[in-house]
């Protein structure tokens, strides 16, 4: 009956959530001991949940607690290192005041943990963490209780109460007989881990409660360690040291598709060493081993996350109006345009929905009941910049841009002319020292400072990769310079030549690639290193990249300069587009997939030695 019951509950996660069928199967399948035969375990379930926010971490777990039906065994906590953050100081506070104490099966969600942090950035520890606790309960599921203090308070304060009521010449009996009442019922029910109900409890006369007392005492086992070995503990955050994209807030315009792929690679190898930059090792240890990582969603889950709540949208204006609304698919392209940043996940879109669909469907609703009709079709008229309802014949009009759109029309052509030459220019140099077609080209992104990006696969640092790098950096800002002068190239090649300093010095001073320098001169160990010799160079080495990045370019400007003007007329290109048009010119250019790794065939060139 309960293995019914948890397949039923994964048939219904999966249609609540879009894009974490593998997450759901996993955290199902690592729950199902403690959900099945919880009296087997000798210590609790511990799993983490790490992702970018909006994915659906949190609500995952609370959708499994409302189906599993454990709301009144449920308690979810954030921890942290500021007064701020709760009343309590302890882990075991927490869980008594929820009634979390009886070693019966619950769930305790630990939410947003990367505020608990054990080691500051700089690598020094915390001085002082309140949940000590925290650790214990992770390390073998049992937590020190502390109520013999307590249990000898109340026995005291009762025998305090009688001997005023003696010198008031009060009836004994008339003390014996009040009732213990809630507020110490609820107490006293949490330190005696009591059966009855707390109306019951505090329906019991204080002498009765006395002798309660005094026979817990007597069996000693009031005082043992709460045992939480049935308890399903889950950990939740996100942590930026693993998911190094997720500060890449107002990315609107990369596609999701490649944000998927990169977090896709993160392993729970690199969970734990993101964790290590939070937490003492041992601690990390504690953590386990079950690690289930969100992947941010594919542009796929997006579209059907759209579908799914325009969907309901409709389904309440059938049930409330009884007014039938199709939707078109410009209306879904809109929403999508303007409601979905990669790395932000679901929420965004959420807003967009309500933004661009339900704040206008009730215009339209209204002016279909006010002709008598049941049914319209809604869409949206990009060249006309306005959303369009076909009420049976009657067209009725909104002026409409989405929020995001208008800051992309905002952009100056003279800019994006600019940026187009700009990425045409990594484009070129990526397609001709790679043989690969970049993932994305963009020059009209959501800024009101026009820029663009060009996004390359992941490459495999090798000290020949390191150089076609450093001349793809170069690039765009020679680029500028071929097309539009000296005088007129732009300090968008900050970012660019910040990373070929980077890359260079490294190759010199660090990989030992220049033969000049064999030892590594990044190191400081007390010694003093004259870094004049490495700093000449870096710089030669500098100048003479962009000598031989501007000959690239030069011998190839026909295809920079058709690049250019298509991704100026088009704002975006994909791989496909960049590798058709670059076959034009005779170049082979690749289209890989998002998470494709360029690497030397190093297996092949050992199988043959």
């Amino acid at each position: 009956m309960r293995q019914e019951a948890l397949e039923m509950l994964r048939i219904r996660l999966k249609n609540d959530f879009v894009g974490i069928d593998e997450i759901i199967d996993n955290l199902l399948d690592y729950i199902q001991i403690w959900y099945l035969v919880p009296e087997i375990l000798t210590r609790p379930i511990v799993v983490c949940l790490w992702g970018m926010t909006g994915v659906g971490k949190t609500d995952l777990v609370r959708r499994l607690v409302k189906y599993l039906d454990f709301q009144e065994r449920f308690v979810e906590v954030e921890l942290g290192n500021t007064d701020h953050t709760t009343f309590f100081n302890s882990v075991n506070a927490i869980l008594t005041a929820n009634g979390i104490t009886d070693g019966k099966p619950s769930i305790v969600l630990f939410d947003e943990i990367q505020r608990f942090y054990t080691v500051e950035s700089d690598g020094s520890p915390v001085q002082s963490t309140k949940f000590n606790d925290f650790w214990e309960l992770l390390s073998d599921g049992r937590l020190a209780k502390r109520e013999k203090e307590d249990l000898d308070y109340y026995i005291s304060d009762f025998m305090f109460n009688q001997r005023q009521r003696n010198r008031r010449a009060e009836p004994v009996e008339e003390g014996l007989a009040e009732n213990v009442g809630i507020w110490e019922a609820r107490n006293l029910k949490k330190m005696l881990s009591m059966e009855e109900d707390v109306v019951d409890i505090a329906d019991m006369t204080k002498v009765q409660m006395l002798e309660r007392i005094i026979e817990a005492k007597t069996r000693k086992r009031v005082f043992e360690p709460v045992d939480y070995s049935q308890t399903l503990i889950l950990i939740s955050g996100n942590l930026d040291e693993a998911f190094q994209m997720a500060t890449h807030t107002s990315d609107s315009e990369v596609d999701a598709d490649i944000y998927h792929a990169f977090t896709k690679k993160i392993t729970a190898v690199d969970i734990k060493n993101a964790l290590t930059r939070r937490f003492r090792p041992e601690q990390v240890a504690r953590f386990g081993n079950i690690h289930l990582i969100y992947p941010s969603l594919r542009k796929v889950d997006f579209e059907g996350l759209i579908r799914k709540e325009v969907g309901k949208i409709l389904e309440r204006t059938k049930e409330n109006f009884g007014v039938d609304v199709e939707v078109c698919e410009p209306i879904y392209q809109l929403i999508y345009r303007n409601g979905v940043f990669p790395v932000q996940g679901v929420r965004p879109v959420f807003s967009s929905v309500t933004d661009i669909l339900e704040t206008n469907l009730s215009k339209f609703l209204y002016e279909t009941l006010h002709r008598d009709k049941q049914s319209f079709t809604i869409t949206y008229n990009a060249e006309a910049k306005k959303i369009q309802a076909d009420i049976e014949g009657a067209l009725v009009e909104i002026p409409f841009v989405g929020r995001i759109d208008k800051i992309r029309q905002s952009n100056i052509n003279d800019v994006v002319a600019n940026v187009s030459v700009h990425e045409a220019g990594h484009a070129v140099t990526y397609v001709e020292l790679f043989g690969l077609s970049p993932l994305q080209l963009k020059s009209k992104v959501a800024s009101s400072y026009a820029s663009g990006f060009t996004f390359p696969h992941e490459i495999y640092e090798t000290k020949e990769n390191i150089i076609k790098k450093a001349k793809v950096f170069l690039a765009g800002g020679i680029a500028e310079e071929m097309v539009f002068g000296p005088e007129n190239a732009t300090v968008g090649r900050l970012n660019d030549r910040e990373n070929v300093s980077i890359l260079v010095m490294d190759y010199i001073r660090r990989y030992g690639f220049d033969p000049r320098f064999q030892a590594n001169y990044t190191l400081e160990y007390g010694f003093a290193m004259d870094k004049f010799e490495t700093d000449q160079a870096v710089e030669q080495m500098v100048a003479a990249l962009v000598i031989e990045t501007r000959q690239l370019l030069e011998s190839n400007k026909p295809l920079l300069l058709a690049i250019a003007h298509l991704l100026y007329e088009k704002g975006s290109l994909d791989a496909k587009q960049v590798a058709e048009l670059a076959a034009t010119f005779g170049k082979i250019a690749a289209i890989k997939e998002e998470g494709y790794l360029h690497l030397p065939g190093y297996e092949d060139t050992l199988q043959s030695s």
